[in-house]
Protein backbone atom coordinates (compact mmCIF):
# COMPACT_ATOMS: atom_id res chain seq x y z
CA UNK A 1 0.00 0.00 0.00
CA UNK A 2 1.46 3.78 -0.88
CA UNK A 3 1.27 6.30 1.64
CA UNK A 4 -1.08 8.06 -0.69
CA UNK A 5 -3.42 4.91 -0.10
CA UNK A 6 -2.79 4.76 3.30
CA UNK A 7 -3.51 8.18 3.73
CA UNK A 8 -6.70 8.43 1.77
CA UNK A 9 -7.92 4.34 3.55
CA UNK A 10 -7.25 6.67 7.03
CA UNK A 11 -9.42 9.38 6.15
CA UNK A 12 -12.32 7.39 4.45
CA UNK A 13 -12.30 5.36 8.13
CA UNK A 14 -12.24 8.36 10.19
CA UNK A 15 -15.05 9.75 8.11
CA UNK A 16 -17.12 6.61 8.56
CA UNK A 17 -16.54 6.83 12.07
CA UNK A 18 -17.38 10.51 12.46
CA UNK A 19 -20.88 9.44 10.76
CA UNK A 20 -21.72 6.97 13.50
CA UNK A 21 -24.36 8.66 15.36
CA UNK A 22 -23.66 9.13 18.69
CA UNK A 23 -27.25 8.32 19.71
CA UNK A 24 -28.46 5.32 18.60
CA UNK A 25 -32.30 5.31 19.36
CA UNK A 26 -34.08 2.33 19.54
CA UNK A 27 -37.65 1.36 20.92
CA UNK A 28 -37.48 -0.40 24.19
CA UNK A 29 -39.91 -1.78 25.95
CA UNK A 30 -39.31 -2.28 30.05
CA UNK A 31 -39.77 -5.44 31.15
CA UNK A 32 -42.89 -6.25 28.86
CA UNK A 33 -44.72 -3.75 30.47
CA UNK A 34 -46.80 -1.66 27.97
CA UNK A 35 -44.65 1.08 27.74
CA UNK A 36 -41.99 1.80 24.71
CA UNK A 37 -39.87 4.30 24.82
CA UNK A 38 -36.68 5.30 22.83
CA UNK A 39 -33.48 5.03 24.18
CA UNK A 40 -30.19 6.17 22.46
CA UNK A 41 -28.41 3.38 23.63
CA UNK A 42 -28.86 -0.25 24.94
CA UNK A 43 -29.98 0.26 28.69
CA UNK A 44 -29.06 -1.94 31.14
CA UNK A 45 -31.94 -3.62 33.54
CA UNK A 46 -31.64 -3.16 37.58
CA UNK A 47 -33.76 -3.85 40.56
CA UNK A 48 -33.54 -2.30 44.26
CA UNK A 49 -36.10 -1.63 47.31
CA UNK A 50 -36.24 1.88 47.81
CA UNK A 51 -38.14 3.84 50.56
CA UNK A 52 -40.47 6.00 48.97
CA UNK A 53 -43.27 7.81 50.34
CA UNK A 54 -43.10 6.40 53.51
CA UNK A 55 -42.78 2.65 52.25
CA UNK A 56 -40.19 -0.11 51.40
CA UNK A 57 -40.79 -0.52 47.01
CA UNK A 58 -38.99 -2.70 44.29
CA UNK A 59 -38.04 0.13 41.82
CA UNK A 60 -37.40 -1.40 38.29
CA UNK A 61 -34.89 0.69 36.59
CA UNK A 62 -33.30 0.92 32.88
CA UNK A 63 -30.51 3.20 32.22
CA UNK A 64 -27.41 3.89 29.90
CA UNK A 65 -25.42 6.59 28.93
CA UNK A 66 -24.52 8.30 25.77
CA UNK A 67 -23.00 11.94 24.46
CA UNK A 68 -22.38 12.40 28.07
CA UNK A 69 -25.61 12.25 29.25
CA UNK A 70 -27.43 9.42 30.92
CA UNK A 71 -30.86 8.11 29.96
CA UNK A 72 -33.41 6.49 32.64
CA UNK A 73 -36.12 5.13 33.35
CA UNK A 74 -37.60 4.12 37.17
CA UNK A 75 -41.22 2.31 37.55
CA UNK A 76 -42.85 1.69 40.98
CA UNK A 77 -46.09 -0.25 41.65
CA UNK A 78 -48.04 1.65 43.40
CA UNK A 79 -50.53 -1.55 44.76
CA UNK A 80 -53.04 0.93 45.15
CA UNK A 81 -55.14 3.91 43.49
CA UNK A 82 -54.47 6.10 46.41
CA UNK A 83 -50.69 5.68 46.76
CA UNK A 84 -50.19 6.58 43.23
CA UNK A 85 -50.66 10.43 43.60
CA UNK A 86 -47.83 10.79 46.77
CA UNK A 87 -45.71 8.41 44.71
CA UNK A 88 -45.39 10.52 41.70
CA UNK A 89 -44.79 13.45 44.24
CA UNK A 90 -41.77 11.21 46.18
CA UNK A 91 -40.67 10.79 43.00
CA UNK A 92 -39.70 14.12 41.90
CA UNK A 93 -38.99 15.57 45.17
CA UNK A 94 -36.19 13.10 45.60
CA UNK A 95 -34.52 14.09 42.27
CA UNK A 96 -34.76 17.33 43.29
CA UNK A 97 -33.40 16.58 46.70
CA UNK A 98 -30.58 14.16 45.34
CA UNK A 99 -29.28 17.14 43.32
CA UNK A 100 -29.05 19.72 46.21
CA UNK A 101 -31.97 22.02 44.12
CA UNK A 102 -35.73 23.08 43.93
CA UNK A 103 -37.56 21.87 40.62
CA UNK A 104 -38.73 24.37 38.31
CA UNK A 105 -42.40 24.32 37.66
CA UNK A 106 -44.06 21.29 36.16
CA UNK A 107 -45.79 21.34 33.07
CA UNK A 108 -48.33 19.30 32.05
CA UNK A 109 -47.33 15.58 30.06
CA UNK A 110 -49.01 12.69 29.57
CA UNK A 111 -47.64 9.79 26.92
CA UNK A 112 -50.06 8.26 24.51
CA UNK A 113 -52.16 5.92 26.75
CA UNK A 114 -50.98 7.10 29.70
CA UNK A 115 -53.55 6.77 32.92
CA UNK A 116 -54.83 10.89 33.64
CA UNK A 117 -53.17 11.90 36.48
CA UNK A 118 -53.11 15.83 38.11
CA UNK A 119 -49.41 14.72 39.06
CA UNK A 120 -48.42 13.65 35.80
CA UNK A 121 -45.74 16.53 34.74
CA UNK A 122 -42.21 17.11 33.08
CA UNK A 123 -39.73 19.88 35.00
CA UNK A 124 -36.13 20.62 34.83
CA UNK A 125 -34.05 20.72 37.96
CA UNK A 126 -30.51 22.12 38.16
CA UNK A 127 -28.17 21.15 41.05
CA UNK A 128 -24.74 19.90 41.66
CA UNK A 129 -22.99 16.64 42.09
CA UNK A 130 -21.42 15.47 45.56
CA UNK A 131 -18.57 16.92 44.26
CA UNK A 132 -19.87 20.23 43.34
CA UNK A 133 -19.45 19.82 39.44
CA UNK A 134 -22.55 21.42 37.84
CA UNK A 135 -25.58 18.97 36.74
CA UNK A 136 -29.28 19.61 35.35
CA UNK A 137 -32.08 16.69 34.94
CA UNK A 138 -35.09 17.06 32.63
CA UNK A 139 -37.70 14.27 34.14
CA UNK A 140 -40.81 13.18 33.55
CA UNK A 141 -43.49 11.74 35.79
CA UNK A 142 -46.12 9.28 34.45
CA UNK A 143 -48.92 6.68 35.48
CA UNK A 144 -50.17 3.66 33.79
CA UNK A 145 -52.94 1.75 35.89
CA UNK A 146 -50.97 1.40 39.29
CA UNK A 147 -47.38 1.74 37.60
CA UNK A 148 -45.56 5.16 38.31
CA UNK A 149 -42.58 5.88 35.85
CA UNK A 150 -40.12 8.44 36.21
CA UNK A 151 -38.27 9.40 32.64
CA UNK A 152 -35.31 11.04 32.76
CA UNK A 153 -31.94 12.67 31.11
CA UNK A 154 -28.99 13.69 33.46
CA UNK A 155 -25.67 16.21 32.11
CA UNK A 156 -24.36 19.03 32.59
CA UNK A 157 -26.08 20.37 29.43
CA UNK A 158 -28.21 17.79 28.21
CA UNK A 159 -29.37 18.25 24.94
CA UNK A 160 -32.78 19.67 23.86
CA UNK A 161 -33.26 17.13 20.93
CA UNK A 162 -31.98 14.44 22.59
CA UNK A 163 -34.37 15.19 25.71
CA UNK A 164 -37.58 15.73 23.19
CA UNK A 165 -36.74 12.60 21.53
CA UNK A 166 -36.64 10.60 24.60
CA UNK A 167 -39.37 11.78 26.44
CA UNK A 168 -41.42 12.33 23.26
CA UNK A 169 -41.32 8.87 22.35
CA UNK A 170 -43.44 7.55 25.47
CA UNK A 171 -46.04 5.74 24.43
CA UNK A 172 -48.07 2.87 25.83
CA UNK A 173 -48.44 0.47 22.83
CA UNK A 174 -52.04 -1.67 22.97
CA UNK A 175 -51.77 -5.20 24.30
CA UNK A 176 -50.33 -7.39 21.97
CA UNK A 177 -48.44 -5.03 20.08
CA UNK A 178 -45.01 -6.32 19.58
CA UNK A 179 -42.06 -4.29 20.42
CA UNK A 180 -38.05 -4.75 21.32
CA UNK A 181 -37.85 -5.88 24.99
CA UNK A 182 -34.90 -4.57 26.92
CA UNK A 183 -34.72 -7.50 29.40
CA UNK A 184 -34.07 -10.11 26.47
Amino acid sequence: MTRATGIITGLLLAALGACSPALDWRDVRPGGDSLVLLFPCRPEAHERTVRIAGADRRMRMLGCDAAGMTFSLASLDAEAADRVQPLLEALKLALAGNLGAAAGPPLPFAPAGATPSAGSSRMSVAGRRPDGEALRAETACFVHGLHVYQATVLGKAPSAEAVSTFMESARFAPPGARERSATR
